[in-house]
């Protein structure tokens, strides 16, 4: 008979952590609660603000690029224009104060698709806050760069000799409305930068609709003296209503008819567009 060999199996044990053993890894107090929805656009604005910081050579494009536009424009059609360069500012730099913003609007559209590309997004869609806060967030930290440019070309415009009529609440408002009607068309931007597969076809496509829209309107001079097609273009222009609206403000005036298509142009924007990329946010 042969020797039988008994083995008793044991259980492994199982580690309990004790209370003070949690303690220590686990944060103190209470659980914090889930940020609000202004609160966590206002973070991811921050952090659009910081990455100027970290790379101020984006403003370059808030700073240097205004100031070239102004001074080429001022003294390359001034004289042919009007009776002086500083007569024709007068009637100019509240135009070119709105294409240099507005054309500077892309870069948000170009921003986001960079961020895209590099899977940033795919860890901002991780985080228990607000779906929207990230676009939001972005678009808000870009307003800053619209005062900005919109700053340095008054201040150019003030040292060749720029008065606007209306004085410090004119000009206020004129970059007021210029801010209102940059916010709500970024999100153009932000669509096409989520639906384009690289920065480079943004920037194509942001080219080819802002060249028209900018230069094909009453920045640079009067739409009567266009041909009669092109006017009727021009006159259903947003930036012709965003131009004549500005113009007027600064000039001490009121044009309630381009305030008002102003207004209807900007919830156009937001609605369409920002549901849009919602949409096509969502579903990335």
């Amino acid at each position: 008979m042969s020797n039988a060999t008994t083995t008793t199996e044991r259980a492994p044990s199982v580690y309990v952590p004790s209370a003070e053993a949690l303690a220590t890894v686990l944060a103190p107090g209470a659980r914090p609660s889930r940020p609000s929805a202004l609160g966590a656009s206002l973070t991811f604005g921050w952090r659009a603000l910081l990455k100027i910081k970290h790379v101020p050579e984006q403003l370059f494009d808030v700073t240097a690029f205004p100031i070239i536009m102004v001074l080429m424009f001022t003294y390359l059609f001034g004289g042919a224009l009007a009776d002086s360069p500083r007569d024709y500012l007068q009637f100019f730099l509240p135009g070119i104060m709105v294409t240099s913003v507005v054309m500077i609007t892309m870069y948000t559209g170009v921003g986001l698709n960079t961020d895209i590309e590099k899977g940033i997004f795919d860890r901002f869609r991780t985080l228990p806050v607000w779906r929207p806060a990230a676009l939001v967030g972005m678009i808000f930290g870009d307003v800053l760069r619209y005062i900005l440019a919109a700053l340095v070309i008054l201040g150019v415009g003030l040292a060749l000799g720029f008065r606007p009529a209306g004085g410090v609440a004119g000009v206020a408002a004129g970059i007021g409305l210029l801010v209102i009607f940059s916010f709500a068309f970024s999100w153009v931007w932000t669509f096409f930068g989520l639906i384009l597969r690289s920065e480079k076809s943004v920037m194509g496509v942001s080219m080819m609709v802002l060249f028209p829209l900018t230069f094909l309107s009453n920045v640079f001079v009067e739409p009567s003296t266009m041909p009669g097609w092109l006017q009727a273009f021009v006159k259903v222009n947003p930036v012709t209503q965003l131009v004549a609206a500005v113009r007027s403000v600064m000039a001490g005036e009121s044009d309630p008819s381009s305030m008002m298509w102003l207004l209807v142009w900007s919830i156009g924007f937001v609605v369409i567009f920002g549901t849009l990329t919602m949409y096509r946010y969502n579903r990335r």
